[in-house]
C-alpha cells in the first residue's frame, strides 16, 4: 500500500520542534522516515524557514539547519500551477496548492478553522486526526 501523500502546516512544524513528545513531532518523524510521502513547494519551504527562526522559539540555528535539510531531502518539491483563494488566511492558500498540485491524502495543520473541510482530494485534518485516519488502532 502507498504511504499518504501530505503537506505540513508550518505549525505543525514548528509544534514538532517545540514538543518532542507531541504528536506533531510524531507526524514530522513519520515523513522524515518515509512513512508519509512528504510535499512541498518552495514558497512552503521558506515559510518552514522564516518561522523556525523567530527568536521566540528558541530553537538552536544548528538543529534549525539539520532539521529543514532533512526535511528537504525525505519531501518531494512541487511548483503549483494554479494560485487558489479558498483559504480564510490568504497566507494559508499556499498549502492548498502544494496539496493541489501533489494530489496530497491530507493537510496537516493546527488551525483547521483556517481552511475548508475538504479541499478537493484533500482531507483537512490536526495531527490525532491524521494519525487516527492511517493507523486505526492507534490509542495514545
Amino acid at each position: 500500500m502507498p504511504h499518504p501523500r501530505v503537506v505540513l502546516d508550518t505549525n505543525v512544524v514548528v509544534s514538532a520542534h517545540l514538543k518532542e513528545d507531541g504528536l506533531e513531532r510524531f507526524v514530522l518523524d513519520l515523513a522524515l522516515n518515509r512513512k508519509l510521502h512528504l510535499f512541498l513547494s518552495a514558497e512552503i519551504l521558506e515559510e518552514y524557514r522564516n518561522v523556525l527562526a523567530r527568536e521566540k522559539f528558541k530553537i538552536h540555528p544548528e538543529r534549525m539547519a539539520a532539521s529543514l535539510h532533512l526535511i528537504e531531502q525525505v519531501s518531494t518539491r512541487v511548483r503549483p500551477k494554479r494560485k487558489v483563494t479558498a483559504a480564510k488566511d490568504p497566507e494559508d492558500n499556499k498549502f492548498l496548492e502544494c496539496a493541489t498540485e501533489a494530489q496530497a491524502d491530507y493537510l496537516v495543520t493546527g488551525n483547521k478553522k483556517h481552511f475548508p473541510k475538504q479541499w478537493e482530494q484533500t482531507r483537512i485534518v490536526n495531527a490525532k486526526e491524521l494519525l487516527q485516519a492511517i493507523t486505526p488502532d492507534l490509542k495514545r
